[in-house]
């Protein structure tokens, strides 16, 4: 029998709904594909509709199996009641090479159109590096304007219902919606609790383009050095007062930050656990906690980084946004 999602949607600008809590499966290093295929299916039976994928985590045809082995048993009718997501890597973000890797994304994910289609990135490489990290030598700027008239076409198309992009500043944003005829539906961030981009929120809210987190939880291996987000004492002290895990606290404020929120987890537990965010709610004491704990970004992204590249240096990169 087919499973109802209980996770409420936000409707973007492109008038699409979606749902606000998704599934990432972003795995470095990466994972046997039977693991994302039986975690995919485990999130659709627990009640998670919206996926997110993109070419260089490469795990969009397993995406696409776990789809068809959901809708096979039962758990889903069809395809259209999930929402899938990809992003366009760098070294397909020219003119000419926007359509054709739309296309090997639905050939991958076995199907006709995607939800939502993300420049991941905003500077471009050589055609045919897919390699991470990438070589400086690779690096190429991005004529953001003559591949996002692209992106606009493929939506027109009906490849994607609505495109955005990734990693973008308040100031790159700006610089997009001057010249975009189809606006920015989403800004997929780095955000969470202790990078918490109040400033980039208000800008995106303002112009009408949703913000999603991913790094929802914070990572290991950040700029950091550990997990400052899961470590967090305040964080832990929430929790512990309102017996819920600090991933559900996190969860629950990007909810209350009204913005869509990417999470990666292959455990059933957590994946349960995280689906329980939305019939409780944060105090006023709780949220001015929160909004105390010190600001800094865990994802530099200094792999990006080039003294004769497009971004010299992580300032330039991020727009003073660090």
């Amino acid at each position: 029998m087919a499973f109802q999602s209980t996770v409420p949607e936000v409707t973007l600008s492109s008038g699409q709904k979606m749902p606000v809590l998704g599934l990432g499966t972003a795995t470095f290093p990466p994972v046997a594909s039977e693991i994302v295929v039986q975690a995919v299916v485990q999130a659709i039976e627990l009640g998670y509709r919206h996926f997110d994928t993109a070419s260089v985590y490469q795990t969009e045809s397993t995406l696409g199996d776990a789809i068809q082995e959901a809708i096979r048993v039962g758990l889903i009718k069809s395809r259209e009641e999930v929402f899938l997501a990809s992003k366009l890597w760098c070294s397909d973000a020219h003119p000419l090479l926007v359509a054709p890797a739309l296309q090997t994304a639905l050939r991958n994910l076995k199907t006709e159109y995607l939800d939502l289609y993300l420049i991941h990135w905003p500077l471009s490489m050589k055609h045919g590096i897919i390699e991470y990290p990438p070589k400086p030598e690779d690096f190429l700027p991005l004529d953001i304007k003559s591949v996002w008239a692209e992106m606009e076409e493929c939506q027109r198309q009906g490849l994607t219902k609505s495109i955005g992009v990734s990693n973008f500043s308040c100031k790159k944003l700006g610089d997009l919606l001057a010249f975009a005829t189809i606006p920015p539906a989403v800004n997929q961030v780095e955000l969470n609790p202790c990078w918490q981009q109040k400033k980039l929120i208000d800008y995106c809210k303002a112009n009408g383009i949703l913000v999603a987190a991913f790094s929802p939880l914070g990572a290991a291996g950040t700029s950091w050095g550990h997990n400052r987000v899961m470590e967090s004492e305040v964080l832990k002290e929430i929790a512990e007062g309102k017996g819920k895990t600090v991933a559900q606290i996190c969860l629950r404020w990007g909810y209350e930050q009204g913005i869509g929120v990417v999470m990666k987890s292959f455990n059933k537990e957590r994946l349960q656990q995280n689906l329980a965010i939305f019939d409780w709610a944060l105090s006023d004491e709780d949220c001015m906690k929160i909004g105390k704990i010190p600001q800094r970004r865990g994802q530099t992204a200094e792999d990006f980084i080039d003294g004769n590249g497009p971004f010299k240096s992580i300032d330039e990169l991020w727009d003073g946004e660090i």
